[in-house]
Formats: C-alpha cells, sequence, structure tokens
C-alpha cells in the first residue's frame, strides 16, 4: 500500500486566505500583519485587547519517550485541533516553529503529519515569518557589542575568562561546539575560547517564549548575565547597553504567527525551544492570547512527557499562570514494541507480548503527569500495522493504571479519526475536575529541585554533581536566584540519561555536568549526561535528499 507524503498532502490543501481564518477567532484583518496570503502575525493592539476575556479550557498533548519508530505528537495536536473543530467546538492549536537544524538533520519537520497537519508546511519548516533568524541576530549582536567592549578599553573590567555569553546559528554543526575567536592580530580583538550553541538553546528564545509583551522583553534581556568580573560579580546585558538594539530585532518576531491546519482550522505557530536542552514549549503570549479567544486550545511540548511535559508544568505554567484541564499522552503501538525490545525492522508482525512488555514506559508516563494533579488521556496514534489485538493490550494497559486509551486515526483520516478523543477530552476539560499544582515550591533549594525532579520524574536513586557545581548552585541562591525552577538539559531517549536505556529504567543515577544561570528567562539550566547544546548531523543527514525538482517545488522536506 502506498501513501503520499506529508509535502504532497500539504501541496494539496486548499488553503483559506488568512483573513478569514483570523475571522474565525474575532480576529479583524487590520489586526493581522500577512506575510503572503496564508500566514500573519497578530497585532499586540489585538492581543491588549482580549486581556479581559474569560480564558478558554487548556489541554496540553505529550508523548511517550521517542524512538526511532515514531510516536506522532505534533500529529495528533494537529489531529485533536480538528477534530475538536469537527465536533463544533472553538478550538485553536499552539505549537513551536521548526529548527532548521532537525528539519536538515534527521528529525524533520514540526507541522505534524498526513491529514493532520499545519500548512505552508514547507515554509514552516524553513525560514517561516523569519522569527528564528531575528532571534539569532539579536543573540549574536549581544556577543559582538561583548568583544567590542572589550577591545575598546573594557570599562566593566569583564573577566574574559569569564564570560558565559556564546554564539548561536540555527544548523547543527558539531565543529562549533568549541572555539577560538579573536585570532589574527591587535585589530581582531583577544584571542579568547568560546562556542555556538543551536539558536533553540539561546536564552532569547527561551525569553521570546515566556515575555509578556515587549517590554517584559526587554526587561527580561537586560537581566542576562553574560560575563563576570575578576570578583565574581556579574555583568549584565544592559550593563553592554544591548538590550534596547536586541529589543528592537525581535519586535516583530514577538508577535505571534497565525496559519491553518488543512482543515483550515487556526493555528498559532511561535518559538521553539527544545526540550531536550531548553524548556520546550511554545510562546507564553500565543498561548495566552488564543486561550482569550477560544474555547480549547490544545498545545504540545516538546519530546517526551519526562521532558516537555515536566517543564511546561514547572515553568511555563508557573511563570504564565497557566492550569492545563487536560493531558493527552500519545503513544504508538510501534513505540510499545520498541520498549519491549523489538528491532524497528521487525516492528511489522503482531507481537502483543511485546507491546505488553513496552507500555511500562507508558505507565511511568501516566503515573509522572498524575503527580500534577491533572487528568490523563492516552492517545493511541493508529498504524496500518497495528492489530486490534494489539490495540487492547494497549488499551487493557492503560486502564490498569485507571487512565483511558483512545484509538486516533487522524494521520490516515483527519478529524474524522479523532472525533472520539476530541469529544472525551471535551468533557474532562470542561468537567474542571484538574487539580494542577508544580512538582515543587519556589522556596526549595535548586538542589533540592534537581532532586525532585530526577527522582520524582526519572525515578533515579540519586544526583551526582560535584563540589564546584554544588557551590555554584549556592552562589546563585545567594545571589538571590534561589526561587528559580530549574530546565534540564537531559536525552530525550530515555528517563536516564543513557539513551539507550529504554523502558522505565530503576536503579540510576543522574550525573550532572553543568548549571548555566538563565537570569533573564527565569531558570537554572541543568545539563545532565553527554546532552549537547549544538546537536551534529547524522551519518546521511537529510539535507542530502532536499532539493528544488524540475518543477521548482521542494522535495525532501518531511
Amino acid at each position: 500500500m502506498s501513501f503520499k507524503t506529508d509535502i504532497e498532502i500539504a501541496r494539496e490543501a486548499k488553503k483559506r486566505p488568512i483573513q478569514e481564518i483570523g475571522a474565525k477567532l474575532g480576529i479583524s484583518s487590520d489586526d493581522l500583519l500577512p506575510y503572503g496570503h496564508d500566514k500573519a502575525k497578530v497585532s499586540q493592539e489585538f492581543i491588549n485587547s482580549v486581556q479581559g476575556n474569560k480564558n478558554g479550557k487548556l489541554i496540553l498533548v505529550t508523548a511517550i519517550n521517542p524512538t526511532p519508530a515514531g510516536e506522532g505528537k505534533t500529529t495528533t495536536t494537529v489531529g485533536l485541533g480538528d477534530g475538536l473543530c469537527a465536533i463544533g467546538k472553538k478550538a485553536a492549536i499552539c505549537i513551536r516553529e521548526a529548527s532548521l537544524g532537525p528539519n536538515f538533520g534527521m528529525k524533520g519537520g514540526a507541522a505534524g503529519g498526513g491529514y493532520a497537519q499545519i500548512v505552508p508546511m514547507e515554509e514552516m519548516n524553513l525560514h517561516f515569518t523569519g522569527d528564528f533568524h531575528a532571534i539569532t541576530a539579536a543573540h549574536n549582536l549581544l556577543t559582538a557589542m561583548i568583544d567590542n567592549h572589550i577591545y575598546w578599553g573594557n570599562e566593566l573590567e569583564i573577566d574574559e575568562r569569564r564570560i558565559t555569553w556564546r554564539r548561536v546559528m540555527d544548523m547543527n554543526d558539531r565543529a562549533l561546539r568549541d572555539t577560538v575567536v579573536g585570532l589574527g592580530g591587535v585589530a581582531n580583538g583577544f584571542a579568547r575560547q568560546t562556542g555556538f550553541d543551536i539558536t533553540v538553546a539561546s536564552e532569547v528564545m527561551a525569553i521570546l517564549c515566556l515575555a509578556t509583551d515587549l517590554a517584559d522583553l526587554q526587561k527580561r534581556l537586560g537581566d542576562m548575565i553574560v560575563a563576570y568580573r575578576r570578583d565574581r560579580t556579574p555583568i549584565y546585558a544592559r550593563d553592554i547597553k544591548a538590550d534596547g538594539a536586541m529589543t528592537v530585532l525581535l519586535r516583530d518576531a514577538m508577535q505571534p504567527n497565525l496559519v491553518q491546519t488543512l482543515e483550515n482550522n487556526p493555528a498559532f505557530v511561535h518559538g521553539g525551544p527544545f526540550a531536550n536542552i531548553a524548556h520546550g514549549c511554545n510562546s507564553v503570549i500565543a498561548t495566552s492570547t488564543a486561550l482569550k479567544i477560544a474555547d480549547y486550545v490544545v498545545t504540545e511540548a516538546g519530546f517526551g512527557a519526562d521532558l516537555g511535559a515536566e517543564k511546561f508544568m514547572n515553568i511555563k505554567c508557573r511563570k504564565a499562570g497557566l492550569a492545563p484541564d487536560c493531558v493527552v499522552l500519545v503513544a504508538t503501538i510501534r513505540a510499545m514494541k520498541m520498549n519491549g525490545g523489538v528491532a524497528k525492522a521487525d516492528l511489522g508482525p503482531e507481537n502483543v507480548d511485546a507491546v505488553n512488555d513496552g507500555c511500562a514506559n507508558l505507565g511511568r508516563h501516566i503515573g509522572n503527569l498524575k503527580q500534577f494533579g491533572v487528568p490523563v488521556v492516552v492517545a493511541i496514534n493508529h498504524f496500518v500495522t497495528d492489530t486490534d489485538a494489539e490495540v487492547q493490550a494497549v488499551k487493557d494497559y492503560v486502564a490498569s493504571q485507571g487512565a483511558e486509551a483512545i484509538l486516533c486515526q487522524h494521520w490516515e483520516k483527519g478529524s474524522e479519526g479523532t472525533k472520539e478523543l476530541a469529544t472525551r477530552v471535551a468533557e474532562i476539560a470542561d468537567a474542571g475536575v484538574s487539580q494542577f499544582a508544580p512538582l515543587y515550591n519556589d522556596d526549595m533549594s535548586l538542589f533540592d529541585k534537581i532532586e525532585r525532579v530526577a527522582t520524582a520524574i526519572y525515578r533515579a536513586d540519586e544526583v551526582l554533581a560535584d563540589k564546584k557545581i554544588r557551590d555554584q548552585l549556592r552562589q546563585w541562591e545567594e545571589a538571590g536566584y534561589g526561587h528559580l525552577p530549574v530546565c534540564m538539559a537531559k536525552t530525550q531517549y530515555s528517563f536516564s540519561t543513557d539513551p539507550n536505556l529504554r523502558g522505565a529504567p530503576t536503579g540510576h543515577s543522574v550525573p550532572i555536568r553543568e548549571v548555566r544561570l538563565s537570569a533573564g528567562a527565569g531558570f537554572v539550566v541543568v545539563i545532565c549526561g553527554e546532552i549537547m547544546t549544538m546537536p551534529g548531523l547524522p551519518r546521511t543527514p537529510a539535507a542530502e535528499n532536499i532539493r528544488i525538482n524540475e518543477e521548482g517545488l521542494v522535495e525532501g522536506l518531511f
């Protein structure tokens, strides 16, 4: 059986003018800044005008740990949003923008798949409205101004050995992880060691996704710590006088992007931090605006629930005063088999025993999400190779965990394949049974917060951190940053820090390699295990198959 590719399906979409999509949510054409015919930014004036409205219901879509078999979290997010609209609900979708790194690497895009996609797919997965480029430019402007300040006399007495602000680019390039700049003589400044992170790991990205307006954005940018003096006192971005110009570069990027699904339903696509090295949620301004103008808002958090959902609850909801009414946990039969020990090449034949063996990973996520006081529904993202017995095995297992699982066929059928899920999710959200609370309190010590996540979510026995890291955390507490939440940077493939340890491992430790203070974003990044903030390309990158065909159309994006 042959299926159309995602890009082929997207290319056949019958898109409506973006003004019609905005009208569905009460956004007038005057409040839209169009980028072509099928995408637009929503004005700050409109956002300000709806702040007095009552909030709609917030639905979070998350997933089990990703496997090469695929889970389809964004696809399910889109399918559920379409499903809610199909049963007569006023719904909107909120997801993140795609990074060029995964697009040209191996993970692919971030627009959904099959008949549950957001369009325009090609633009969304490439330059879109230029937000990532603006973030990259703003970040690197600050870097240039730091080096320039040192070149012209270093009035702030920056210790060149303690510059913490690196450079970024929106591409996977392992050769830039550690670099030396300033070589070539006096005219090029002072030589020093530094490096690059991928743009989605930038604190500027995190700030854009957490700021409420331009004034808040500039304050947060100014609060960023970029270096230290010899006496260990911090240098802020505002000391470099970069916060104003950075805000100017980010003015348009701060406005949420409105696009549409294949079924012409509204979707906000804004911001794009990775969940394995940042907080993994779309922007607060997009989510909060959608809640003011839709009755149901479906959003996603990156990777598995141990990363994206944990950060959604402990960072985004805490910072923005949000609370989810229901959580949808996405799983596939194929992924259950892989967690049960089946190789990717052998996933086709029925194997109920492997499904049952792999359900431990799903069960761990269900239990973790319930710790936040939110009701959980499992969405089984259907593949054509799934058998009735395998699907029933997952349903039975989920029932034994005090939740329910619903088979979804949105990839193949669009909203027709998610009506059952949409109906149940709306019932739960409307019932008001969620008793959401973050996992830890602000007044816990930073290390205690790290331990809380490691033991309650990862089910680790201990956190391994040497004296240097513990002392650094204590210094930040003494400097007034102890109230901040922690943002764990960890492999997405496992509850542990070992990407090859699938299922629901216990008896493991969480080694901390480094901690970074994101004072502007308002969290402490905790880098665990071997996770990299600048990914590399795989042996055969997707870029090798991306091209313009004879008809002038893009091929190879997925």
